[in-house]
């Protein structure tokens, strides 16, 4: 019984640590680059594009398709981006606690 009271009591701390944390999340930001910085995207933590800046010499109507390839290459840098701090955050949250190899976090 003492054991089941034990393993409660860090499942309500887990359950603690995880809300701090997708609090946390949610306030990150990323920026993704690309184009050599003619064309910059900003996330919030939970993948809302929260800017978009485009350099006005990319505004060319030949080079539309150009244009979008550097949005979705910027796009995904800030995803990778975040998706490493996040990663991070998960890892320093859950630091010595006996999780199966591969499992992901926050669920």
């Amino acid at each position: 019984m003492k054991d089941i009271m034990g393993m409660m009591g860090k499942l309500k701390d887990m359950q603690s640590k995880m809300q701090n944390m997708q609090a946390e999340i949610a306030e990150l930001e990323a920026e993704g680059v690309s184009g050599g910085g003619l064309v910059k995207v900003r996330l919030a933590g939970k993948g809302e594009m929260l800017g978009l800046t485009v350099d006005p010499s990319l505004l060319k109507e030949d080079e539309a398709e150009i244009l979008e390839d550097l949005i979705l290459a910027a796009h995904n840098d800030a995803k990778g981006k975040l998706d490493e701090a996040i990663q991070k955050k998960t890892e320093e949250m859950t630091a010595g606690l006996p999780i199966p190899p591969g499992m992901k976090l926050p669920f």
